[in-house]
């Protein structure tokens, strides 16, 4: 006992002395920020404030999604991690166009050494594909999202998956107001989502849609996001989840079958890659072909930034030469004769970017193949199914990333939903940042709606110069702290 007494004394004796020289410091913040780690008081790494002064940025469709990724960045998080938290929330909080039931693709850029790929981005594609159960009337597509977000984290992630999982849960279980971009989207489709009763008590009162402001609670989908923070992201797929995802589907339009989910894998995949001046640009690489439009359209706007026009036409064009089949992304881009769009309209997607305070970037669409997906709620499970792409046209998947090779940093990143304008709104959010070096310095065109982030000086390099905005047409937002 004497001696953890004499021990104690003198841990207290060294401590006093390490602040007594602190004292003779000029100011107190020092003294402030160094007693707190010696004390043990003051957030530690996973928990939002560990990190001060400059986190990075997070910008996305739907406010409260955001707020989850910044305070993930906060805590310590990559931007991998916040991509995760950002995604998660957005299955909750925008369940009209991202769900577990849905999926999506991203680009993730790590900076220098950090990054797997060393300062180059790769592609993570996890997008709905169709189930191969036959019958029903509205057929499913297979679940994506949750291996997609668990893969880009088991690549660029260092907080725990299961930390990143239990703030989505939490909104899902207790309630979240119904942001505007949700109470915008139920007001389009409310009389078909309606006709399924789990739907109709989820997302009405009495058969009103729920309106901005209002709670939306989901305790079933908490409870299954609570199921995959225990038992892991396999639980989804091979596990106890996979079996009631299994079952319920055949009563909700469109079997999904055991071995759909066992299949369910998502890929790793090289971007698009073309030079702009000192800098090199990424573009997602084909099945997420809104990527192809984007660098149509990029191809087109870095020599004449105001031939909006063209770069439209290009873009679509070169999508439909695409998926007509029978070339590869180059011979499509070195297409002659482009064919026209062969499709007016596009399933509705969303869109985030997320930068950490090391410049490490991710940039994101997500999508459920139409609104609410196939409409329909996986009994107890609290989740929709996208729709099948056997039934609807694939989305137009949009987003591109900017870095210096050389310099191993980022620069600029963006994503953009909008149906057809998707690829459009990514290539003129890029170009015209890159020339004024203000995100969202011009607006996209019309329905696009654009993410931006970007540091003009490149990160690692000065966090004075990076900036991160959400299109000021649309409801999301765009937070972070220099």
């Amino acid at each position: 006992m004497m001696t953890r007494v004499m021990q104690r004394m003198r841990r207290g004796r060294r401590l006093h002395a390490v602040l007594s020289i602190l004292a003779l410091l000029p100011g107190c913040s020092t003294i402030d920020s160094v007693s707190s780690s010696l004390l043990g008081s003051g957030p530690r790494t996973g928990q939002p404030g560990y990190v001060s002064g400059f986190l990075g940025g997070v910008a996305a469709d739907e406010p409260r999604a955001v707020i989850a990724g910044r305070e993930v960045l906060s805590a310590g998080g990559t931007a991998a991690d916040a991509a995760v938290a950002v995604g998660l929330t957005l299955a909750v909080t925008l369940p009209s166009r991202a769900g577990l039931g849905g999926g999506g693709a991203c680009l993730a850029y790590g900076s220098g050494e950090k990054g797997p790929a060393h300062g180059v981005p790769e592609a993570v594609l996890f997008i709905p594909r169709a189930a191969t159960g036959a019958g029903g009337d509205r057929p499913s597509a297979v679940p994506m999202l949750v291996r997609g977000l668990y893969l880009l984290h088991a690549r660029y992630g260092n907080q725990p998956f299961e930390s990143l999982v239990s703030s989505a849960e939490q909104l899902a279980r207790f309630g979240v107001p119904v942001s505007r971009a949700l109470a915008r989207d139920l007001s389009v489709v409310a009389g078909p989502l309606f006709a399924d009763p789990a739907a109709r008590a989820i997302f009405s009162n009495n058969g009103v849609p729920l309106a901005e402001g209002q709670t939306l609670r989901q305790p079933d989908l908490g409870s299954t996001l609570a199921q995959i923070r225990v038992a892991g992201v396999g639980d989804m797929y091979q596990g106890a989840l996979a079996h009631r995802i299994v079952d319920g589907s055949s009563t909700i339009g469109g079997p999904i079958l055991a071995t759909d989910l066992r299949a369910a894998l998502p890929s790793l995949s090289a971007p698009l890659v073309r030079n702009y001046r000192n800098d090199k640009v990424a573009f997602l690489p084909p099945p997420a072909d809104g990527g192809l439009g984007a660098e149509a359209a990029f191809d087109v706007l870095a020599n004449n930034p105001n031939d909006i026009p063209a770069a439209v036409a290009r873009s679509l064009g070169v999508v439909t030469r695409w998926r007509m089949g029978g070339v590869t992304p180059a011979a499509a881009m070195a297409s002659p004769d482009l064919p026209q769009s062969t499709s007016t309209i596009y399933p509705a997607s969303t869109s985030f970017v997320t930068m950490d305070r090391y410049g490490d970037a991710v940039a994101c669409a997500l999508t459920m193949n139409n609104l609410f997906g196939n409409g329909r709620i996986l009994p107890g499970l609290g989740f929709i199914t996208a729709a099948s792409p056997a039934v609807v046209p694939s989305p137009l998947l949009a987003a591109g990333l900017v870095w210096n090779d050389n310099l191993k940093a980022f620069r600029a990143a963006a994503a953009a939903s909008g149906q057809s304008a998707a690829p459009v709104a990514v290539a003129v959010g890029l170009t015209n940042t890159l020339r004024t070096n203000q995100p969202m310095s011009v607006p996209v065109p019309d329905p696009g709606r654009a993410n931006i982030i970007a540091c003009s000086r490149y990160l690692p390099g000065e966090s004075r110069f990076c900036g991160w905005a959400t299109d000021p047409r649309g409801d999301g937002l765009a937070l972070g702290a220099n």
